[in-house]
């Protein structure tokens, strides 16, 4: 444990926990020395929930030894379980206790969804034991379920503590500050914890120092949500240009409900990823003309004076521009020049039928490409393709469709993505000689299998990095108002990828 304390200051942590319940020892005397001689200032905690290996009387009665030898050192923190606390005995020593600040915890798991009223009765429980500050620990079936631990957080009398369990709950700990949390846990050496932020990210990405109450929300709406490189890019840029937010992931279910639920002005504006660009339509009341036409948003913003959700795409211009600027260099260095679009003519095959799917189609077709699309579910692409005057094909004969050369490859869908970078939408690198230019939507990994053995057999490629960092520029502008720095966050970007 010393090490891992020793670990966590490296990493910048201003404060450890101590997990008592989660040691070996045979004698208070070895707890004595960890208590003592710690490098950062602690929590100590003892949990009865997580050390019951012995009979339910012999564990409260090592807990209460353990933290009642905690309060006589005066470590800065002790927690207890509000049972405990409860406990005429401890009740006693918490009253008469010199320096250390008590924390009651409460465990809520089950029994429907968390409520104001519910958690408002817990935290008068916890706050009659005489608690310097309470904490609510909670198993989240839905980022909608922390709606009203943000509410008590805002309103609760005496410093709190919320930590949702589980990947929905991320937002917990990187809202917190906003909302009034007394603190917020991260996790050591970049250990992924479902509900955790990394320490290392807490410090270097978020900044939540930086965070007051009147900092505007921006996010990731989006299922999965862990891949997304959003926050490394929108977070230093707010900070560059001095403006007051702070962008998160989000791993929305039910993209409907979330926007119900989060409908205050603090919920500034909304990234929107698979699969939810299709459905986030219907949720704006007001969508831009080209992403109505498209049928799909990637950017959502609450405007600010009436607090409609205005939808945009900017998805569309990205990936297009990408595209037509590097065949424009490469056709350049031919000797080839020209003002109309590169695409102009040539058979554009897009591989995906989803929101990213609908942009390529619908920007190719604009430039006057001839559109040919490949989806694992026919119906989807053939709905695609008759919008755009295009053709759709079987996703089997993908492998097999080159009728002339120089054509462009555009794959829209996750193949390829991690954790399943081995795969590629077209696995036979034979076909691949047919294409001119290969585009990647997929940017995790940045080269990803696809673009590898594209450039093999001397096709042009375009990662999912280019349109990643255009539709950020976009996105940044819109949740803003303002211009975007375009070098810094192009050259933030480039080094994490």
């Amino acid at each position: 444990m010393q090490a891992s304390i020793e670990q966590a200051k490296v990493e910048g942590a201003d404060l450890v926990e101590l997990c008592i319940d989660s040691m070996e020892f045979s004698h208070i005397s070895e707890v004595d020395k960890l208590i003592q001689h710690p490098t950062l200032p602690a929590i100590v905690s003892y949990r009865l929930k997580s050390s019951r290996k012995s009979s339910d009387e012999a564990c409260k009665n090592t807990c209460l030894q353990v933290l009642r030898r905690a309060l006589d050192l005066d470590v800065e923190f002790v927690e207890m379980d509000y049972e405990v606390a409860s406990d005429p005995l401890m009740s006693e020593i918490i009253y008469s206790r010199s320096n250390t600040k008590i924390i009651v915890s409460s465990y809520l798991n089950g029994g429907g969804k968390p409520t104001t009223e519910k958690l408002g009765d817990v935290i008068a429980c916890m706050q009659a034991t005489g608690a310097d500050v309470m904490k609510l620990e909670i198993a989240v079936d839905s980022i909608t379920d922390l709606a009203p631990v943000f509410e008590m957080l805002t309103h609760c009398q005496v410093p709190l503590i919320a930590l949702a369990v589980g990947s929905r709950g991320l937002i917990s700990q990187l809202l917190g500050p906003k909302f009034g949390g007394f603190l917020v846990y991260g996790s050591l050496g970049g250990k992924s914890v479902p509900g955790l932020p990394t320490l290392v990210s807490l410090k270097q990405v978020y900044q939540l120092e930086h965070i007051n109450p009147d900092t505007k929300i921006f996010g990731l709406v989006s299922n999965p949500v862990g891949h997304s490189k959003g926050p490394i890019l929108h977070n230093p840029a707010f900070r560059h240009t001095r403006f007051n937010g702070i962008y998160v992931p989000m791993l929305v279910d039910d993209v409907k409900e979330f926007f119900r639920t989060y409908s205050g002005t603090d919920f500034a504006g909304f990234s929107v990823g698979i699969p939810h660009k299709e459905p986030a339509v219907a949720c704006c009341d007001e969508v831009h003309p080209l992403a109505k036409s498209i049928g799909a948003v990637n950017t959502i913003i609450r405007r600010p004076i009436d607090g409609k959700l205005v939808g945009y795409n900017t998805d569309c211009e990205s990936a297009i521009s990408a595209i037509e600027d590097a065949l424009r260099e490469r056709q350049g260095i031919n000797g080839v020049a020209s003002h109309t679009s590169p695409i102009a003519g040539k058979i554009f095959v897009l591989v995906g039928a989803g929101g990213a799917g609908r942009a390529l189609a619908f920007g190719a077709k604009s430039r006057g490409a001839r559109v040919i699309i490949f989806n694992r579910n026919y119906e989807r692409a053939k709905a695609l393709a008759d919008a755009v005057s295009g053709e759709a094909l079987h996703f089997e004969y993908l492998h097999e469709f080159f009728p002339e050369k120089g054509m462009i490859l555009a794959n829209a869908s996750a193949i390829g993505m991690e954790p399943n970078s081995d795969q590629s939408p077209v696995p036979k690198v034979e076909a691949l000689k047919a294409y001119e230019l290969v585009f990647d939507a997929v940017y995790t990994p940045r080269n990803t299998r696809l673009l590898r053995e594209a450039a093999e057999v001397g096709a042009t490629v375009v990662s999912g990095v280019e349109m990643f960092i255009r539709q950020a520029l976009g996105q940044f502008r819109l949740f803003t108002g303002g211009l975007a720095p375009e070098d810094f966050m192009r050259k933030l970007v480039l080094e994490q990828f």
